[in-house]
Formats: structure tokens, sequence, C-alpha cells
């Protein structure tokens, strides 16, 4: 079995508690102490740090949002003193003011310690070529991998996103086995390998670690097949950490939570309630070492489930599952929640269409309405008219089976959509414009 810390990734439950119990009630006490903004809602509350004496004590803390980091932009929710923070990362801020991140030299280590986890779970090792294809600067992204990679020892190839032939070209030239980007800039690099004339077979790619936004099964054998690699699902955000919240084993049954470091619950989005384990929900963190930007029951958005039970590679960390959407992410269609994600798994499926595609929801005549925007593959898109529809007709049908809602299904030719070398765009809703 591959394990950067054997000792903390498969330590006895009971065992793992008392630590996180331990590290839960100073957490409470700093930001008591050293957050005024924290202090106060416990004061609203009634609470004080001595309330806290048990892990299920949890759940009468206050929620934490990210509007709440925005609200105190930008060191409000801090807990030490500036002096002492030595990283600042940022989110873009593209919907209001960015959140901003502080990280101690502590901290910076336990980020280091997970991404070692993560990329040994990989199977990065210190003979690997590590490609990071994550955006560097304020995103949490490429440095995060870069400190877990130099951590575990291995070569660093820091290219950053972007400049997509030179990353295939330096891929060839440097040998690079472990590849780390957003899935959907993995089948962007596969598609323009192809068009470059690059087999796979030229490649010494072994594995690949991919996360920033949500992904398919189907999406998973898609990098696989066409990078003839292992793709490894990796978890994280840039509040709680960044990357290296939680990771794939080999089994890929579920990421495992670093819980020494990151407190998991699952909550019922509209009520708040905690739900029990294997139950669908919000995915809400509590961090339990962190010193320069501690949070309190920070509310991902991201929808998951939680599974307790020992994993067949030894670790006993609980494992959430793949993210299914985002509750703000989330598409409301006449009554139904609709997630990128599952259009994507009837996509994949096909087998006839290329793995791009766009939704587009309007409200015509006071009804939504959803138009699918796919790509065809160069050789159906010369095919002759009726195969296309037949085509067209299939995937609607395929699409609303899936969803239970009707749905305009649009073939559109290769590289029409637009392609993304981070995030890809998979929503365009019209409705509020």
């Amino acid at each position: 079995m591959r394990y950067w810390d054997e000792h903390m990734e498969c330590m006895e439950r009971g065992t793992l508690q008392e630590i996180q119990l331990k590290r839960l009630v100073e957490t409470v006490k700093r930001v008591y102490t050293s957050v005024p903004y924290y202090r106060k809602k416990m004061q609203e509350l009634g609470l004080i740090p001595e309330d806290i004496k048990d892990l299920s004590d949890l759940q009468k803390l206050p929620f934490t949002t990210k509007q709440d980091l925005r609200d105190n932009y930008p060191y409000g929710l801090f807990a030490v003193p500036l002096s002492e923070i030595v990283r600042i990362h940022a989110s873009s801020g593209t919907t209001g003011k960015p959140t901003v991140v502080g990280y101690t030299k502590h901290d910076i280590g336990i980020w280091s310690e997970v991404m070692a986890r993560t990329l040994v779970a990989a199977g990065a090792d210190k003979h690997s070529f590590v490609q990071i294809a994550y955006g560097y600067g304020l995103f949490t992204g490429g440095l995060g991998v870069h400190y877990g990679a130099e951590r575990i020892g291995a070569s660093v190839i820091p290219i950053s996103s972007g400049n997509t032939k030179r990353q295939i070209q330096l891929m060839v030239d440097f040998g690079t086995t472990v590849l780390a980007c957003t899935p959907s800039y993995a089948l962007y690099l596969a598609e323009t390998m192809e068009e470059m004339g690059i087999d796979k077979s030229q490649l010494k790619l072994k594995s690949g670690v991919f996360g920033a936004e949500p992904w398919s099964e189907n999406m998973r054998k898609e990098i696989e097949s066409k990078l003839n690699i292992k793709a490894y699902d990796i978890y994280g955000l840039s509040e709680v950490i960044g990357p290296g919240v939680a990771f794939e084993c080999e089994y890929q049954c579920g990421m495992h939570i670093n819980e020494d470091h990151f407190l998991p619950e699952i909550i019922n989005p509209e009520t708040g309630e905690v739900l029990s384990e294997g139950e669908y929900g919000e995915l809400v963190f509590t961090t339990i070492t962190k010193e320069g930007l501690p949070l309190i029951r920070y509310r991902t958005r991201d929808i998951t489930a939680l599974h307790y039970d020992r994993c067949k590679c030894g670790r006993t960390l609980v494992r959430m599952e793949k993210v299914i959407g985002r509750t703000d992410d989330m598409i409301i269609i006449k009554g139904v929640n609709v997630f990128p994600s599952q259009i994507e798994s009837v996509l994949l499926e096909m087998g006839e269409v290329e793995p791009h595609y766009q939704l587009i929801v309007d409200r015509v005549n006071n009804l939504d309405v959803l138009e699918v925007l796919v790509e065809v593959s160069e050789r159906m898109f010369s095919d002759e008219v009726r195969k296309l529809e037949q085509l067209e007709k299939k995937i609607t049908k395929a699409i609303e089976d899936t969803l239970g809602i009707s749905v305009k299904v649009r073939l559109v030719e290769p590289k029409t959509i637009e392609r993304s070398e981070g995030k890809a765009k998979r929503v365009i809703d019209k409705r509020k414009i």
C-alpha cells in the first residue's frame, strides 16, 4: 500500500477522535480569544469555549460562509498578527470581493503534508516528475501541489496553466510521470496532442491528480483512455487550505479526507441539520490545526456524502464521494434540481460526441428552457444530416430520461465550445441577466 504517513492515515477511529476533540477545543478557544467575529457570533448563541466538550458539540457552533469572509475583507478573520502571516492567497473575486486566506509557517507545513499524502496515494514518489499545470499566483492550486511534490522529493515541473503545446512538448522531453491540472484541461491537452500528431505512447505519464471542478466517472474513463494514465480525483478549497483536503487512493471508492486537520460534516443546505452517514447534503468543514485563518463550520456549497467504513487500502480516514454539484451552481429548472455533472455522464456514455458541452438556461414566455450544446466528432459532423438528427434525438431522450424534464439539444461542430485552461464554464444562465 502507498502511504506518506501510515500512522495518521490508518489510525484507529477512537484514537483519531481523541486527537480531533483536543484540536477542536484548542481551535475554538483560539478563535474566541483572537477573532472578534467568532467571539461575537458565539456570544449571540450564549456559547463559551468551555461548552465544547465532545465532538458532537460541534453542532452548537455557528456556521461560516464565503460572505462572512468577504464582509471581513481582507484580514478580519485572521487569528494571528499579520507579522506571523508568511503567505497570502485569494480567490478571483469574480462575484464580489475576493476571499483572502493567510498562512503561517506552520500552516504551510500542514499544506505540504496533506499534499504529500495526496501525491503518494496517486503513485508519486521521489523518482516522479510532477508537471503542475494548475495556475500559480493568488490561486492556491499550483503552489499547493508544488510544496507537496517537493515534500516527497519528486522533481517538480512548475509550468503553471496555459501554453498548451509547450506543456505537451515538455511532457515528452522531460519525461513527466504525474500530471496535475483540472480534468477539463487534461482533456484539452489530450485533444491538442492529437492535433500535434503526438501519440500517448510517446509519454511517460503514469497518473494524474485532477481537481478544482466536479467531474464524472465517465470523464475519468475518457481521460484515462486518451492519456493512458490512472486519473485520481483530489479535493480542496482555498478557504480551508487549498488542494489536499481530500484525495483518492488506488481503489478510487471516494476521497479520503485528512480529518486530523479538517473536521467534516454533511448538512441539509436548507435547514442546517446535520445528516447521517451516506446521506447527500452540503459539505461543511472546521479546520482544527490552522493558525492563520481557522474556520468554524465553513459551508463549502459542495454536495456530497460521507462514508466512515475502513477502506480496502487500509486507511481509516473518512471518505467523501465525488462532488455531484454545488448548491450555488445547481440549476433549478421547472422546480427540478439539475447538476452539469448529470448531463456530462449522459454525454460521455454516448461515445459519439466530444467531452465538451455547455448548458444555456433561459426563460421564454415565463417558462424555463434548457438548451444543451454538444460538440460532435469530426467524423460525425461530416456525416449525413439524417444521422446527426438521429444522434440529436438519442441524446435528447437520454438527458430527458435522466433529468425528468424536457431539453433542447443542439449539436455543434468540433472546437465550437470555448476551451478553458482552468475551470470549465459549463453553464450560461440568461435568466439572471
